[in-house]
């Protein structure tokens, strides 16, 4: 069994009947989408992907592409003279707001539309096709496989998309814009019709949280410091004019799309992403907000919650052999968190003997854990005592009561002695 799929399992069904919002149906295309589609995937630092739901089902990226492009356009002409073109304060407006600054005619900053068109404009290039090409290699780089166009996508957006045309114009006019309007546009409309699934995004927002390193692959897409200024755009703007109420209540940077797609990242320790059509008044995924909530509660995901650095989880993993039959050994120490409790699953399972034996797990030194971490912790000893093994943990009451009603099908005990002597009773 695996506790973190077995986790967003749970988000997705518990919120696979949530039927508020309304798919966007102003990019004519967009408006044909399933809105019981519903997929989620986390990627981990050590590049282990979960998912849930239908997270392989393509769409297309749209204002999730802007951090990926924003960072290109960092590690192209260095921060300071991105900021001379771009702002990076949040407008508290809507995604398609005109928001340039007086004097200047500079957008607000690189999430809304029109700073998403001027971003787009400084990518280096030779051209509109060369341009474009660099964007894509680099959203494929971000994804680790190479992505594609959904062409009946692009045709739509190009065909109604009056309103970023004017944006542009209206830049080109105040000076901030010096690219040729039409052709920027055009590119920034096949960028946001570039195609990827679920897992593609995980992966994507697990390489901004990997300081620009890409968790699945090791490639390195871009440098640590884009990718922290990168991060930090997302976590003032990303979700437009309901930024402040998603930092206060899931404390991720984060980022979403009209097609559904949502993206939020835990700095150092994973990317998480969420697709589901119908959208709130912000044109945030419904499901999407609602999923990142609940694993912000379940796992302690708020970036501004126990900061600072830690240990090593693991501090020990071992097997030991007791009259012929193999005892597996796992010690931890310190808060049990989402990274913490992933660490702390895979230790388990590299020493638990294949044969029916013991398990025994220390936590006597665990300080902390998150109903989360202990319930899945739970359930990982309760499928080993389900496959003949026997299991005990040695822990404070606290970790047992967090675990859950359920019954318990392993032994508790305060010290490592104890359950080490009980496992190896036969």
């Amino acid at each position: 069994m695996d506790p973190v799929t077995d986790s967003l399992d749970e988000v997705h069904r518990r919120l696979a009947g949530l039927r508020d919002g309304e798919v966007a149906d102003y990019i004519p295309e967009l408006a044909g989408a399933d809105p019981d589609d519903f997929g989620i995937a986390l990627v981990s630092m050590a590049g282990r992907t979960y998912r849930a739901g239908r997270a392989d089902t393509p769409f297309t990226l749209q204002s999730v592409s802007k951090p990926f492009v924003y960072a290109l356009a960092l590690s192209d002409h260095g921060v300071d003279e991105v900021l001379r073109r771009v702002g990076v304060e949040p407008s508290g407006d809507a995604f398609n707001a005109i928001s340039l600054e007086p004097g200047t005619g500079r957008p607000a900053n690189p999430m809304v539309n029109a700073g998403a068109i001027a971003t787009t404009a400084l990518v280096r290039a030779d051209g509109a096709d060369d341009r474009f090409r660099r964007i894509l290699a680099r959203l494929s780089a971000f994804a680790g496989r190479e992505l594609d166009v959904d062409e009946a996508v692009y045709a739509s957006e190009a065909a109604t998309g009056d309103r970023n045309r004017a944006l542009a114009y209206l830049m080109r006019s105040a000076g901030s814009l010096r690219a040729d309007p039409e052709e920027t546009v055009d590119t920034y409309f096949r960028q946001c019709a570039v195609r990827v699934t679920t897992a593609d995004l995980a992966v994507m927002a697990a390489t901004l949280a990997d300081g620009g390193r890409n968790p699945v692959t090791g490639v390195r897409v871009v440098s640590e410091p884009d990718a922290v200024r990168t991060l930090a755009v997302m976590a003032t703007c990303g979700m437009y004019d309901g930024a402040g109420r998603w930092m206060l209540d899931v404390g991720l940077p984060a980022k979403s799309g009209v097609s559904g797609g949502l993206i939020a990242a835990g700095p150092a320790r994973f990317g998480v992403a969420v697709h589901s059509p119908p959208l709130d008044a912000s044109g945030n995924s419904v499901r999407g907000v609602a999923a990142l909530r609940a694993m912000a509660e379940r796992f302690g995901l708020h970036i501004m919650h126990s900061p600072g650095l830690r240990a090593a989880t693991v501090t020990g993993a071992e097997r030991l052999t007791c009259d012929g039959e193999d005892i597996g050994l796992v010690t931890a120490q310190g808060i049990l968190e989402f990274t913490e409790f992933e660490a702390l699953v895979h230790a388990v399972r590299e020493v638990t003997p294949a044969a029916p034996g013991g398990l025994v797990l220390d936590l006597t030194a665990v300080t902390e854990v998150l109903p989360g971490p202990a319930a899945g912790m739970a359930a990982i000893l309760d499928d080993l005592v389900a496959r003949g093994h026997r299991a005990a943990v040695a822990a404070q009451e606290a970790f047992v009561e967090a675990g859950g009603d359920r019954p318990r099908t392993w032994e508790a005990f305060r010290t490592r002695e104890e359950a080490l002597a009980w496992c190896r009773r036969r």
